[in-house]
């Protein structure tokens, strides 16, 4: 008996994907930017590593604090659809199974199957046949406030680490360089693994990541650097 191959597409894990290297992302280039704005302005060396302190903290709670309002945002759009849709469903049954009838046959289903479908359906659970093909709702994409709040501040501030672990092992006179090398290969890696993963070119993704990025450092470290040099 033949086995049946099971279809492995990479849009299915791009989800979480995109939001871990994402926070990551943001993580390094944000602490490693503050850390060389510090830097850049002659600051002492324990005024830097506080600074990246600084910025693993208030960067994870930022971002967790952000995407728990955004996602409770979305939850409460759903729920309020969710609300809307049920009472349409008590109201006017028959109007509904026309309406998710119309659905099936704008997908390319004859109308008399399409009508079959959607009672069966409704029959079945009218709300979640509704939920998922008239709202494009479903199990996997209901918004979690909290788990993303949680999973956008570890991904920043497992990023966020690298920048400071640069400052508290390296000595001062090499704080500014080995922040940005460091910042610039683990992006370069996360650059390239995120393209691989989703199957689009990888050098694209690393020369993409690796340049806005390694701008943003230059800029804020000019920016400190002649800051540091108006105020002294």
């Amino acid at each position: 008996m033949a086995r049946r191959r099971k279809e492995a597409h990479k849009l299915n894990d791009m989800s979480w994907l995109r939001a871990a290297v994402l926070g990551a992302n943001d993580g390094i280039v944000s602490t490693a930017s503050l850390v060389l704005g510090v830097a850049g302005s002659h600051a002492t060396h324990a005024s830097i590593l506080l600074a990246a302190v600084a910025g693993l903290v208030g960067g994870a709670m930022s971002m967790a604090t952000g995407e728990y309002v955004s996602v409770s945002s979305q939850s409460d759009t759903e729920q309020a659809a969710l609300a809307q849709e049920r009472r349409e469903l008590q109201e006017d049954d028959a109007g509904e199974h026309r309406e998710l009838a119309a659905i099936y046959v704008r997908r390319g289903l004859d109308p008399a199957l399409a009508r079959q479908v959607a009672l069966q359906l409704m029959a079945h659970d009218a709300l979640d046949a509704h939920a998922r093909d008239e709202l494009g709702l479903s199990e996997h994409s209901v918004a979690r406030p909290l788990q993303a709040a949680v999973a956008s501040a570890c991904s920043f501030a497992a990023g966020a680490a690298l920048p400071l672990l640069m400052v508290a092992l390296l000595p001062s006179g090499l704080t500014a360089p080995g922040v940005a090398a460091a910042a610039l290969v683990a992006l370069a890696l996360l650059g390239g693994v995120a393209a691989a993963s989703g199957g689009a070119s990888v050098s694209r993704g690393v020369v993409r990541v690796t340049f806005w990025s390694a701008l943003a450092m230059a800029v804020t470290f000019g920016i400190g650097h002649l800051l540091g040099a108006s105020i002294a």
